[in-house]
């Protein structure tokens, strides 16, 4: 998962990581067992679920409507959580959820400061 910011050009130039950052949005499998999820579509995500079959860019427009959709996340976990396999124990499942659900809305915070967006990839 990266920021991007649109060059004068009109390039996209994707952003270093900041250093106590990190890029991680999840394991490739969870495209499909937690951000693409019935529970997560449930809930009325709607940039998530497009994980499930593709990456996922977040324009700088969308940003406020993702970081929105990252509060319902955040405001949901215990009903991911138990409407997903956990690779481990349901403490662990839901401390990593938490912390690349963290992870994403540092990035898309950042995004929004900078007038960029988010691609999650």
């Amino acid at each position: 998962m990266d920021v991007f910011v649109v060059g004068s050009d009109g390039e996209m130039q994707v952003l270093d990581v900041p250093a106590g950052s990190s890029d991680l949005a999840g394991f490739e499998r969870w495209r499909t067992r937690v951000w693409g999820s019935e529970v997560v579509r449930s809930l009325g995500a709607r940039f998530f679920p497009v994980l499930a079959g593709a990456d996922v860019q977040v324009d700088v427009e969308q940003v406020p409507a993702f970081l929105r959709e990252c509060i319902l996340l955040r405001e949901n976990l215990e009903k991911i959580v138990a409407g997903t396999v956990p690779a481990r124990t349901v403490e662990e499942h839901r401390d990593v959820i938490s912390r690349r659900l963290a992870n994403i809305e540092d990035a898309a915070r950042r995004a929004q400061t900078l007038g960029g967006g988010v691609l999650i990839w």
